[in-house]
């Protein structure tokens, strides 16, 4: 398999390893530790290379198996340290809870938000949205009217600004820093990027919001080793 090519592990134990970390928010160094334990002798910082490079393919790969969204959507932002620096993150669930996009940025202004805005919308091209929730951030008003404007959201799609309808998405942002916290923030934004693409992807599978086999540990490995080909 050519995205394996020269590594010495197998593709087995590689998932393995992604996938653990980034679906239980522990240090490469205790992941290294586990693997150490099962007779597997791998440094960290390989693991960390394997984050990087297989977490972004698992994202891309796994689109597919998504399914639909709800037209109801909840928009907000988050805080998160990239190489000492508080950077935003910017975040979209459905009324349910499913993710639809997310997107880390230097920036909090009307630029980002029409950006990532524009990036859920290619995420669900399908199933466009019929009413954005957000907070009040100035940024969002223009944002999507400029993405009206464009004809990429409909005219009719509903901006609200509500707390009450947004709590969805804040508790969603804690559960998901419980994941961060071991990594005591990340060295740049490009290893930012693609670690959170991983804890993003793999909480969407461990709480059923793809389509998968089963909704169970086995079936969470199952569906990660059929995107790359592998037997189940």
């Amino acid at each position: 398999m050519s995205l394996f090519k020269r590594r010495r592990f197998p593709v087995t134990i590689i998932l393995l390893c992604v996938r653990w970390y980034c679906k239980y928010g522990i240090s490469y160094r205790d992941l290294a530790e586990m693997m150490q334990e099962r007779g597997v002798a791998v440094d960290p910082s390989t693991i960390f290379r394997w984050v990087q490079r297989y977490a972004p393919e698992i994202e891309k790969r796994i689109r597919l198996y998504q399914g639909p969204r709800s037209g109801s959507w909840r928009v907000d932002e988050t805080y998160v340290r990239v190489g000492g620096k508080w950077k935003y993150l910017f975040r979209a669930v459905d009324k349910h809870g499913r993710l639809i996009a997310s997107m880390l940025s230097d920036r909090r202004d009307t630029g980002a938000a029409y950006r990532f805005l524009r990036k859920a919308l290619r995420a669900v091209s399908n199933h466009p949205p019929s009413s954005i929730t957000t907070d009040k951030l100035a940024s969002y008003p223009k944002a999507i009217l400029r993405l009206q404007n464009e004809g990429v959201l409909p005219k009719d799609v509903v901006h609200r600004t509500s707390k009450y309808l947004n709590n969805i998405i804040e508790a969603d942002h804690g559960a998901l820093k419980r994941v961060i916290r071991p990594t005591r923030g990340f060295q740049t934004m490009k290893t930012g990027v693609a670690t959170l693409k991983g804890f993003e992807i793999m909480r969407m599978v461990r709480r059923g919001h793809c389509i998968q086999p089963k909704r169970e540990a086995t079936g969470e490995a199952r569906l990660v080793n059929q995107l790359f080909g592998l037997a189940a």
